[in-house]
């Protein structure tokens, strides 16, 4: 339960609280708006109460996640300072492709792998002679950027 009351915590806490009874509040003056004949304030009087639900339902996700990953493991360094760890990271470097989550380290999202893009080479077959004529169209295109496609000499 210390986790939910790091600086990161109040300040998440104060906020659903603010917006909650704001929301709540918005919904209310909407509704006294409707009843003295306001007709389109009928659906902002339930638009505003929807919006109270969702700051409730996600500051609820965000508390089971943070006690969930409390109880699957010791605070990390960033989390003992009272920052903020992003959802689903884990600390130090990510494991390699093939290799197996050990039983001790937290699972977590890997980096993406970087791969180097290597043109497409021929594969030494007959060339398609449409393909080739069109490649020395778009070649023509591309030297002369202000010509129009009709100006094309072939």
């Amino acid at each position: 339960m210390k986790r939910l009351w790091t600086p990161a915590w109040i300040a998440r806490h104060v906020a659903m609280v603010v917006l909650v009874v704001g929301f709540l509040g918005l919904g209310w003056w909407q509704i006294t708006r409707a009843a003295d004949g306001n007709s389109i304030s009928w659906g902002y009087a339930i638009e505003w109460p929807v919006f109270a639900a969702f700051v409730v339902f996600v500051w609820w996700r965000e508390l089971r996640h943070t006690l969930r990953s409390a109880a699957d493991g010791p605070p990390t360094a960033g989390e003992q300072a009272g920052g903020d760890v992003p959802a689903g990271a884990a600390p130090g470097p990510a494991a390699p492709a093939g290799a197996a989550p050990s039983s001790g380290a937290p699972t977590g999202v890997r980096r993406p792998v970087r791969v180097a893009r290597v043109a497409a080479t021929p594969t030494g077959g007959p060339e398609d002679a449409d393909l080739a004529a069109y490649n020395r169209y778009l070649a023509w295109l591309n030297a002369n950027p202000g010509a129009r496609p009709g100006d094309y000499p072939g």
